[in-house]
């Protein structure tokens, strides 16, 4: 299921998951979570930091994405599932790594 898409950490710097554990729609956003949080993904980037924000006011599941080039990726959980998320996720950590690729071939002649 989930744990099946690869994510490179590589271009982020931080992750904020924040929600509040009594309302109905936050299961996906808890098991991106737990995903992110696996040995293997956290390999990729040692220095990401991975914040867990729970709260009791009951706000929408949200998941704050902080690219180390100060882009931001906000995911709104509440309507998506963990495989969303994750591809999400990794589709802008891809893109970020090819533009990386371009540059330092650009770079080097």
């Amino acid at each position: 299921m989930a744990s099946k898409i690869s994510v490179v950490l590589r271009p982020v710097k931080s992750i904020v998951v924040r929600f509040c554990p009594f309302e109905s729609n936050v299961e996906s956003t808890r098991k991106f979570l737990g995903c992110i949080n696996h040995k293997k993904i956290q390999a990729t980037n040692r220095n990401c930091e991975v914040t867990a924000d729970v709260r009791h006011d009951g706000s929408e599941p949200l998941v704050d994405v902080m690219f180390a080039d100060g882009e931001r990726l906000i995911m709104k959980g509440a309507n998506l599932t963990t495989i969303e998320m994750l591809t999400a996720l990794r589709s802008r950590c891809n893109a970020k790594e090819l533009q990386e690729e371009q540059k330092s071939k650009k770079k080097s002649p």
